[in-house]
């Protein structure tokens, strides 16, 4: 078996804050103990609620983030406690399209200097070749050579977004985490960029690990989906299944939430109505985090926590 370009081991990363009127200490358990691989060319989609912890795993991932405990390796390389110059040629290899297109362009910069950033910065050729590599990226994405004497006020988000894709690509990268890339899109746009992610995966063999909220989205791009709820992963596997045969609550409530185009088959679908409220990453409740709101759970996932473990092709943090 061919080793996985990205592997973590029960990594976790926690942000220690001041909430309340009285600035009371706490420590947000953004991730917590996820373990996962990404192989050469595979897509693994990453879905969960807003604040279950997806963007922050994407970056400590990156090590935008350093982590607080658990191990990060990359074509077979511990990096986990890699200083910032031994991670410098390493983030040749790691890059990241960002979610909002419109906040990650240096409005000062033109499209050729943002692009051309990276190669700057490594020295990884000459000023003619540059300009060269850029107008070639341009063309990549589906813009002009010509664009590149312009600013990103004079694009559309859609285009600014493969500004980002043609930046992230510059350095010629093994992997990249694409974090939300097409939420503050159009629909229509969406669904080119998306289009857009496929083609050049399968000409450069790239892995990607796609975050986003639409469920229907990520099941068309992903090889695998994980899914997220309170900082852990709670299941993953190849994404149909995970989409058509959910095993954790948690998967089943996400799924039974996603919009049915038959109106017909919309009224005959039972929807899942969540019980309770969502705990606090601040003060997680013991044993399964979807516990209080499960209406499956016994005595045993009140008190322990359901470890990953293999169930039929795919892994489940779930007792039952």
């Amino acid at each position: 078996m061919t080793e996985p370009v990205i592997r973590v081991q029960q990594l976790e990363k926690r942000f220690h804050i001041r909430s309340g009127s009285l600035g009371k200490k706490g420590v947000v358990h953004a991730v917590n103990g996820v373990s996962l691989e990404i192989g050469k060319g595979e897509t693994l989609g990453l879905v969960g609620e807003s604040g279950c912890g997806k963007s922050t795993l994407g970056r400590t991932i990156l090590k935008v983030y350093e982590p607080d405990a658990g191990r990060i390796f990359c074509d077979g390389t511990d990096i986990t406690g890699f200083s910032h110059r031994q991670m410098r040629p390493w983030r040749k290899k790691m890059q990241m399209i960002f979610q909002d297109p419109y906040a990650s362009l240096n409005p000062r910069f033109t499209v050729g200097e943002l692009i051309a950033e990276p190669m700057k910065i490594y020295e990884s050729c000459s000023p003619q070749e540059q300009t060269e590599r850029v107008q070639e990226l341009l063309r990549t994405v589906g813009l002009k050579p010509d664009h590149i004497r312009r600013y990103p006020h004079e694009f559309s988000g859609g285009q600014r977004q493969r500004i980002g894709i043609a930046r992230a690509l510059a350095l010629e990268p093994e992997f990249i985490v694409c974090d939300e890339p097409i939420s503050a899109l159009d629909v229509s746009i969406q669904a080119q960029i998306v289009g857009l992610l496929e083609r050049i995966q399968d000409e450069k063999e790239l892995s990607y690990l796609f975050i986003a909220h639409d469920l229907t989205m990520v099941r068309h791009i992903s090889h695998r989906i994980g899914v997220m709820y309170m900082g852990a992963l709670v299941e993953i596997g190849p994404a149909d299944e995970v989409c058509q045969h959910p095993l954790h609550p948690y998967t089943r409530l996400l799924m039974s939430a996603v919009p049915v185009p038959d109106p017909v088959r919309a009224r005959q679908q039972k929807r899942i109505l969540p019980e309770g409220e969502v705990p606090s990453p601040i003060d997680l409740p013991p044993g399964c985090p979807f516990s209080p709101r499960c209406p499956y759970a016994t005595e045993q996932c009140r008190c322990a926590v359901p470890p990953l473990r293999e169930t039929g092709g795919r892994q489940v943090a779930c007792f039952l």
